[in-house]
């Protein structure tokens, strides 16, 4: 798998798990001008209109629902590509609150649908996807025949899994982890705070004077010497 550890990084800032699914991001295409005649070599140009200005990043899921990340792209223009090997491929810029990301050179490698995602509050905001895809690879699905195995009928659609589900199974995942896991860890340092405190006062018991007290409850008196 191509899945950079940012990435996850990335899925795991949407501590509240209903940003995760907002649409405040809108992605255009500057080139080609028709998505659909798309060609090997050509380059890909992309455009993510955003309403805020916290910095952007753009990734790709491929026919598979797996997940890659390509670039981020601060408010300040800084960019971090995944690795060497990306920044060779992949051009980014921004300018105001609009971020752009451009494939030089596109090949099959490439194909896929693009999203970008933003962080703004503690909420994680996804745009719509734009599928780009090569005319040869984008042909009408045939309709297969049930294979019959063992006496009994299979339907291979069943076993196909939807890249839409999974990419929303994989989210609540992290979402999942990145309560939970907080959660716990704070618990565990309050539990180990009020052990310590009672550690501390059963000490500070134990250092209190230990002097014997008269039975009647007052101190002792010196007896005077007579003149």
């Amino acid at each position: 798998m191509d899945t950079s550890p940012a990435l996850l990084l990335l899925l795991t800032l949407g501590f509240c798990c209903p940003g995760i699914y907002g649409q405040s991001l809108q992605i255009k295409v500057t080139s080609p001008r028709d998505i659909s005649q798309l060609q090997v070599g050509q380059r890909l140009q992309l455009e993510c209109h955003t309403e805020k200005d916290s910095g952007t990043s753009w990734i790709r899921r491929d026919n598979r629902g797996t997940l890659h990340f390509i670039v981020f792209i601060s408010s300040t223009s800084r960019i971090t590509f995944r690795n060497q090997e990306t920044a060779t491929r992949f051009e980014a810029s921004k300018s105001s609150k609009i971020y752009y990301l451009a494939v030089k050179s596109f090949t099959p490698q490439d194909e896929g649908s693009y999203f970008c995602v933003m962080n703004f509050n503690q909420m994680l905001y996804f745009s719509p996807g734009q599928p780009a895809f090569l005319p040869a690879t984008t042909v009408a699905p045939t309709t297969c025949q049930p294979t019959t195995k063992g006496g009994t009928t299979e339907d291979p659609n069943l076993k196909t899994p939807d890249p839409e589900r999974r990419m929303q199974e994989d989210l609540n995942f992290f979402c999942h982890i990145f309560i939970w896991v907080p959660l716990a860890a704070a618990c565990a340092l309050l539990l180990m705070a009020l052990v310590i405190t009672l550690v501390l006062c059963r000490q500070t018991r134990r250092r209190r004077c230990r002097c014997k007290r008269p039975a009647n409850g007052k101190p002792p008196v010196k007896p005077r010497t007579p003149n």
